[in-house]
């Protein structure tokens, strides 16, 4: 692998440069790009237009966490990339779990508030994966923080995406306990043994291996 190499990382939802803090992936340079605010009425694809212009050099390296990742796939369909990798994803439509599929055909999300409160918090906390308490406040700042009308945009959109088309050159490695996305549905190139939904920040270290390997091959 050549040195020097950028990666631009896009996080999950409502997170930030911070997720990617832990992953040590030799001869690489990380560059976190920042999430935008969504137009009114702005579909995934044109988002992902708009990102696209905070990337400087031609066939990039793009790797996406979570939500981060359909962002991800949606650039990787309008240019030229090196590589996409993808944590922690789904690819398309039909690795949607059923009940995220059904809840955005029947509007669910529009009906019943997203915004995280004691009686949903621990069932989020389970899909996440959250084991520790340092995971715990990490989490908790992100959904503190996070802007609620960017949020709703961000479901919305996660729920109704209809995504068929895998870039060729898409390395997804995923966890074998994510309850967020189940392995039971997704095709990954790589399976992280015991590995949850927040697998970015407590199996760092084999991720990013796995990633140095997939530039040697």
């Amino acid at each position: 692998m050549s040195a020097n190499k950028n990666i631009y990382c896009i996080s999950g939802l409502g997170a930030d440069e911070r997720a990617f803090d832990r992953l040590n992936i030799c001869g690489c340079t990380l560059h976190h790009l920042n999430w935008i605010s969504p137009l009114p009425n702005e579909n995934l694809s044109s988002y992902a237009s708009r990102m696209l212009n905070k990337i400087n050099e031609n066939n990039p390296v793009i790797l996406g966490l979570s939500f981060g990742g359909m962002v991800a796939i949606e650039m990787a369909k309008q240019i030229a990339t090196e590589k996409l990798i993808l944590i922690s994803t789904v690819k398309t439509y039909s690795e949607i779990p059923k009940w995220m599929r059904m809840a955005g055909l029947l509007s669910l999300h529009k009906l019943i508030p997203i915004k995280p409160n004691r009686f949903t918090e621990k069932a989020d906390d389970r899909r996440m994966g959250i084991e520790t308490k340092e995971e715990k406040v990490f989490v908790d700042q992100y959904r503190k923080n996070a802007d609620q009308k960017y949020v709703d945009w961000a479901v919305h959109q996660i729920l109704n995406w209809k995504n068929t088309l895998v870039p060729p050159n898409a390395f997804h490695i995923h966890g074998e306990n994510d309850r967020m996305f189940p392995l039971r549905n997704i095709r990954p190139n790589y399976v992280v043994k015991n590995g949850t939904h927040i697998m970015i920040l407590n199996k760092a270290d084999e991720i990013s291996a796995c990633i140095e390997k997939m530039f040697l091959a």
